[in-house]
């Protein structure tokens, strides 16, 4: 399409270069800019052009333009407003969509861009109407209809505007009414409300009454009586419905038309199908209730202007003025356009992508416009957030028909590709403990076993009282809460359970699940220590792929094979996962390009393989809609611009983020209903209806109303409060709406996070981290800090694995560079880095690094290290770190017998100091009359933190009890 200058208005000039919304008026038939403060506003007697411009997750700036007839506008600027529309898409690149909106016949996404609602004011610029202020306040009647968004439309304050059907909102000066016709829903009801708070916010300084009056409720109380004195005193309604709309609108049959000359003519067709669309024409599809005008990428300004006046002209020879009309460009196409046609390719080969952007750019470039924003470049990609709590508990069951087996902790995250697993995740979160129950379905597990899961997870779900969340979730489309969970995640071939075996004996397969000793080869992914995994693949060349590091072993030989384009942060990795799947044995070092023949033969040979980073389907813009499920049968409708208010608590809503399905289950939906829910996700993805290619093994969650974690709640402006209230969603508003919008409830105080199986209490938010240093001899324990972890590891038995992570190690890229010292040393030095960091934050109250040890009497056994700082595993009370406190016993100090000598000190509780070169064992003379397992008692506060780097002021602020145990643990030679 050819654009010059004298096309485009100055009106326009740097419009839709940042997301939001751009209105404009039309004055004297061109537009003119309408300032902030007046967004919303409507006169009856104006025609308006609205830009919405939305910024993608990607950075792309998306544009939708709507053009606004008020009931009064004159047909000139009717015409006008139109053509400029067409124009404002040429200087944004030609692809906006573009929407005629009628006053009171207006689509949901326009009316969504001014919640609650939009009220037109009467008069206007150009039909030369004056804005009088009225100086006594008149009582005004408006219609509201809507169970999503509110369309609002003042009527005659009369009794015969009344009718049992929908909600009436009468605005007097001292009291608002809303009156619920008894055929309204309670969602209707509720709207309506929003409604009435825009009213007393806007003309009343949010300073009056409101009332609910209810349809048939008669002269029970005041109120009532009041409402109907406005009217003269109650009366029956009529039962027929007021409604003045199109019955059967929607009942016309599909027509296509081309324009020819300026005119609609008639396509004869037996289907409607893409290939009738000629890409240098403009066609009409007449679909009833809505309008559709088809512009073709070769077709010129006039010729798009000429097919505007077209479908506008033939609405009003059909008697349907105030149908929707929805101008689309090829290759720009809406959904609900191509849902319309019995075939429509799922992509169109059309060569625009930034094309036509970036050619009108540098067209007004040239005409010395600011083009700023119309070539906007991606943003910076940021690593994704899991929005999860990670020091909670996990438990693991593997699926075995009807049956499950709790899985050990050191076997937690090693699963089967042939099995089916359920997993019940407890963790700390903004009021009250939160539980996800997860199905983990593995590519090769049968049906069988994957009935049984959702079967047993939903008893699970029904015993915790449908507080938790759900989750189903497929191999190879895990979502990132998933990994963070469950850290070094493991996927082996093959499978355990006597549902694969039976269908490996039906189908006279082979078993190729997993052997230690075996030949297998193992793909290492992840983003870092907390979330990292093995996959194992068929051990052939072709499953290499130059982005990731493998580990292959057979038998006794184990090799680490990096591909060219992975990096030190993925050769880090393949080393944890390597001290999990192989931890006693030595591996060979294969760079892609330099591999031994040795590796080529296991792997059966050279072949190619691909070089792409394999990933799930990136997060999108989310979508909501609100859905019925009946006989198997889904009906969905998209909420635009959504919120939290958008949440009806006797609905079920979807969220689509195309790569996560989250069903949302309202706390009032009926009981069989909310079992309903994952059937009501499975549909969702088959049907597919925004056409994004979901794919049917997409992990969805089943989230409950009260209970919803942050991965959900982070796609609104949440407020926990409102999902806490009690009564129906009408019940909730109205409360809301009388109170001046705070929920009339008290937060419930934070529960004290348990005690799992002896772990230590959860630390607060800023120190809810899992992430952990390694070391060779080390135990990963779920819940503590990442200091008492990697000081509590050098003094922990590395044969004691019985905790629900297995142990990683660490080794040297470089086995050969490796020291017998230094590999002694790696993990104390890792302890004091750790510590030392730990000083640098303010510690939380009654947080305890190294649990006390009351010393017994000289006959009694003296407490060893390990005993010390022992894992909180235990079940008494006397060995869990939870139960110590500040004020916990000092310990006593052993009795020095021989005096103080020159150049020695003591310290507050008595104890001789040393200078530190004395106390080390290498020196030429050292100390003898001491304990040497607790020579760091003796050492000065001040060399203690010159050595070391600690902060004074922290290290102070523990107790001199501590303080002696800090010094004590490290055991410095």
């Amino acid at each position: 399409m050819a654009v010059s200058m004298r096309d485009l208005d100055p009106a326009f000039q740097g419009a839709g270069q940042k997301a939001g919304i751009e209105i404009w008026h039309i004055e004297k038939l061109s537009p003119v800019a309408v300032p902030k403060s007046s967004h919303g506003k409507f006169y009856t007697g104006d025609s308006y052009i609205i830009l919405k411009t939305s910024a993608s997750k990607s950075g792309a700036l998306r544009h939708d333009i709507h053009y606004w007839l008020g009931a009064d506008t004159s047909q000139d600027e009717a015409g006008a407003a139109a053509i400029k529309t067409i124009e404002l898409d040429a200087a944004l690149g030609g692809r906006a969509v573009q929407y005629r909106e009628v006053q009171g016949h207006e689509t949901e996404k326009f009316l969504s861009y001014f919640k609650p609602c939009i009220i037109p004011l009467k008069g206007g610029i150009a039909s030369g109407f004056k804005h009088v202020e009225e100086e006594e306040y008149k009582n005004c009647l408006y219609i509201c209809q809507g169970k999503h968004v509110v369309h609002v439309k003042e009527v005659p304050f009369a009794r015969s505007s009344l009718n049992h059907d929908d909600i009436f909102i009468l605005d007097t000066k001292s009291k608002i009414f809303q009156f619920n016709g008894s055929n309204s829903s309670i969602q209707e009801r509720a709207k309506a409300l929003e409604v009435v708070q825009y009213i007393k916010d806007t003309y009343h300084d949010g300073k009056c009454d409101v009332a609910a009056i209810e349809d048939g409720k008669l002269m029970a109380d005041a109120e009532t009586g009041e409402f109907w004195g406005f009217f003269g005193g109650f009366a029956p309604l009529p039962r027929k419905t007021t409604r003045d709309e199109a019955k059967n609108i929607d009942t016309v049959p599909t027509r296509l038309y081309k324009v020819q000359k300026g005119q609609a003519e008639p396509v004869e067709i037996e289907s409607l199908t893409r290939e009738l669309l000629d890409t240098n024409g403009c066609y009409i599809v007449d679909c009833g209730i809505e309008v559709f005008v088809w512009m073709g990428r070769n077709t010129s300004l006039d010729e798009r202007k000429t097919a505007s006046g077209a479908a506008d002209e033939l609405l009003l020879g059909l008697d349907r003025p105030k149908c929707h009309v929805v101008r689309v460009i090829e290759g720009f196409e809406t959904v609900m356009f191509r849902s319309k046609f019995d075939s429509w390719p799922q992509s169109t080969n059309v060569a625009v992508t930034e094309d036509g952007r970036g050619k009108v750019a540098a067209l007004l470039k040239r005409q010395g416009l600011n083009v700023r924003g119309l070539m906007k470049a991606a943003p910076p990609k940021e690593e994704p957030q899991p929005f999860i709590d990670c020091t909670g508990n996990l438990q693991v069951w593997r699926v075995n028909g009807q049956q499950k087996t709790l899985l050990q902790a050191s076997d937690q995250s090693k699963f089967y590709s042939g099995d089916c697993y359920i997993f019940q995740y407890s963790y700390p979160g903004e009021d009250k403990e939160e539980h996800l129950i997860g199905t983990w379905f593995g590519r090769q597990s049968v049906e069988e076993d994957r009935v049984s899961a959702i079967s047993q997870a939903g008893k699970i779900i029904e015993l915790l009282k449908f507080s938790a969340t759900q989750a189903r979730i497929y191999e190879g489309y895990e979502p990132l809460q998933f990994f963070v969970i469950f850290q070094s995640f493991i996927v082996f071939k093959g499978g355990l359970s006597e549902g694969y075996r039976k269908h490996l004996a039906e189908k006279e397969l082979g078993d190729d699940t997993y052997k230690e000793d075996g030949i297998a080869l193992f793909r290492v992914q992840g983003t870092g220590p907390d979330n990292m995994q093995s996959i194992q693949v068929e051990p052939v060349a072709s499953s290499l792929n130059s982005s990731y590091c493998y580990i292959l072993h057979s038998g006794s030989s184990v090799f680490t094979w990096t591909g060219n384009l992975t990096n030190s942060e993925d050769q880090e990795l393949v080393e944890r996962q390597l001290d999990l799947i192989k931890p006693d044995m030595q591996s060979k070092l294969q760079k892609e390009g330099a591999e031994s023949e040795q590796f080529w033969e296991i792997l059966g040979g050279k072949s190619e393989y691909p070089s792409e980073k394999i990933g799930r389907d990136a997060e999108s813009d989310p979508h909501l809609f609100s859905c019925t499920f009946s006989k198997g049968e889904l009906k969905v409708t998209e909420i635009y611009n959504f919120n939290q208010d958008d949440l009806m608590t006797e609905d079920v809503f979807i969220l689509d983020c195309h790569s996560d399905i989250y069903i949302w289950v309202g706390q009032q939906v009926e009981y069989k209903n909310k079992m309903q829910a994952l059937a009501i996700g499975e549909k969702f993805l088959e049907y597919d209806f925004l056409m994004e290619k979901l794919s049917h093994q997409a992990p969805i969650y089943i989230v409950m109303e009260g209970s919803e974690p942050l991965f959900f709640t982070r796609h609104f402006s949440w407020d926990s409060t409102k999902s806490a209230m009690h009564g129906n969603s009408f019940q909730r508003k109205l409360t809301l709406v009388k109170n001046g919008g705070a929920p009339p409830i008290d937060k419930p105080k934070r529960r004290t996070p348990v005690s799992y199986g002896g772990r230590s209490a959860a630390p607060e938010k800023s120190q809810r981290s899992r992430s952990v240093s390694f070391s060779p001899d080390r135990v990963r324990v779920r819940g503590r800090s990442p200091a008492f972890n990697a000081l509590a590891a050098t003094f922990e038995n590395p044969n004691a694995r019985n905790l629900s992570t297995p142990p990683p190690m660490m080794r040297k890229l470089y086995p050969k560079s490796v020291t017998p010292d230094s590999a002694k040393l790696a993990p104390r030095s890792a302890a004091i880095a750790a510590l030392t960091a730990s000083f640098d934050k303010p510690l939380p109250a009654k947080e305890v690094i190294i649990p006390p040890s009351i010393k017994g009497s000289p006959e009694e056994p003296k407490l060893s290290t390990e005993a010390m700082i022992s894992s909180p595993q235990g079940d008494s009370k006397e060995n869990s770190v939870n139960n110590v406190t500040d004020e916990a016993p000092k310990p006593k100090p052993e009795t020095i017998q021989e005096d103080v000598k020159e150049g020695e000190t003591e310290d507050e509780e008595g104890l001789p100091i040393y200078p530190y070169d004395r106390l080390k064992t290498t020196a030429t003379d050292p100390v003898t009359e001491i304990d040497v397992t607790k020579r760091e008692t003796y050492l000065s506060l001040e060399e203690f933190r010159e050595k070391f780097g600690m902060v004074k002021e922290a290290f102070y602020k523990l107790p001199k009890w501590k303080q002696n145990k800090v010094k004590m643990a490290l055991q410095l030679f």
